[in-house]
């Protein structure tokens, strides 16, 4: 049974999330069945989808160990941005441009940005992941960290199956749950899935116009404004009042310039910005518009969306980055102190696990204040030492 796409839209539109985490696996997939036929979806697409379905240990491991992301920016970005997908990514753009085209000209999104991602996603598309799609997203979906993000996926991905897109127990993906070139979860790929290559079809593992233009169509629906930046680095004198850097502050860029910050190439928009320090006053600098932030929802990583963005500006022309010099980063260990101690000061850092969040960010930069220290938010031996 091949249900109309406006009419699985509105199924999964506002998903309730009823079924209970944890607990017995077995009552929890029964209710998810009855989950999704309170929303509507087909018997047929239920039980094919549900009826086999396992918990995935390996999906549990990489869900609570993604040690990854407590790397630093500098560590993360040299990591991942390498002479290779520089030159991979204008290969690419090259092959693709009249699709690079169609999609800024449609949704706006500059095709920096779209390189960037399908390069760490999937090295564009050379990588997918060989998870059980269906398995990883019931895994999440009972597992009572994530609950609320991932029973609604798993409704969609039920749609998904409904409309003939989805094959339970064939599709295969990241651990995460997403599909395809440039990792879309089912939801998004439901309500934001393009076709860019004509065949009536959105194939996200096999068509690289269907992944562009799904990409960007995704990243408009978010908030992404055409013709605005996201990254610029900028140069920063030494006696910048440092407390006026974060995401939490953004100023005019005119004002930015009477401080004298200076960009380091180009010219500054007359756009509203944020002065991101992700290293500190001794590391790099960035002035963040609008559209960085829109990255987020992509994904929640500071510094996977810092080093994407930063990548998208490589692709599109910027110079690498000035390093600086840096206070060594806090180990694990010693984040996890100081995430402690500011929860016991009265800071929200959300969960203490050793990531240097944006959370803590904030609570870092309260305390450097309140201290005297130079308040840009990032943590030094020192100040776990005064804490």
């Amino acid at each position: 049974m091949r249900l109309p796409l406006l009419a699985l839209l509105a199924l999964t539109a506002s998903p309730a999330v009823s079924a209970p985490c944890g607990g017995d696996f077995q009552s929890f997939l029964a209710a998810m069945a009855s989950e999704a036929k309170a929303q509507g979806l087909p018997d047929s697409a239920i039980h094919a989808f549900l009826d086999k379905a396992q918990i995935d240990p390996a999906v549990l491991r990489a869900d609570h160990g993604q040690g990854v992301f407590r790397k630093t920016f500098l560590d993360f970005s040299q990591s991942l941005i390498s002479k290779g997908r520089i030159q991979n990514a204008a290969l690419y753009s090259k092959k693709y441009n009249a699709v690079f085209a169609a999609a800024e000209k449609k949704y706006g999104v500059s095709r920096g940005i779209i390189l960037a991602f399908w390069a760490f996603e999937t090295d564009f598309g050379q990588v997918q992941g060989n998870f059980d799609t269906r398995n990883a997203l019931v895994t999440l979906a009972h597992d009572c960290r994530r609950p609320d993000v991932f029973q609604p996926q798993v409704l969609a991905a039920i749609a998904l199956t409904a409309k003939g897109d989805f094959q339970p127990g064939k599709t295969i993906g990241a651990w995460a749950g997403e599909i395809g070139m440039i990792q879309m979860l089912p939801r998004d790929i439901l309500e934001r899935g393009a076709d860019g290559d004509g065949d009536g079809l959105i194939s996200l593992k096999t068509s690289a116009p269907d992944a562009i233009m799904s990409a960007a169509r995704m990243l408009q629906f978010y908030g992404w404004q055409a013709g605005q930046p996201w990254l610029q680095e900028v140069s920063v004198p030494q006696d910048l009042d440092w407390s006026q850097s974060g995401l939490d502050t953004a100023l005019p860029t005119s004002q930015w310039a009477a401080m004298g910050v200076k960009p380091r190439q180009g010219k500054l928009a007359n756009l509203p910005a944020s002065l991101l320090l992700p290293q500190g006053r001794k590391g790099p600098a960035f002035l963040v518009y609008e559209n960085y932030k829109v990255l987020f929802n992509w994904n929640k990583s500071f510094v996977y969306v810092t080093t994407a963005a930063y990548f998208a500006s490589r692709i599109e022309g910027a110079p690498p980055y000035v390093p600086g010099t840096p206070d060594p980063a806090l180990s694990g260990d010693q984040m996890t102190s100081l995430q402690k101690k500011l929860t016991q000061r009265g800071h929200d850092v959300g969960k203490i696990d050793g990531v240097l969040g944006a959370l803590t960010r904030v609570a870092v930069q309260a305390e450097q204040k309140r201290l005297g220290l130079p308040a840009d938010g990032w943590p030094t031996a020192d100040l776990l030492a005064r804490l």
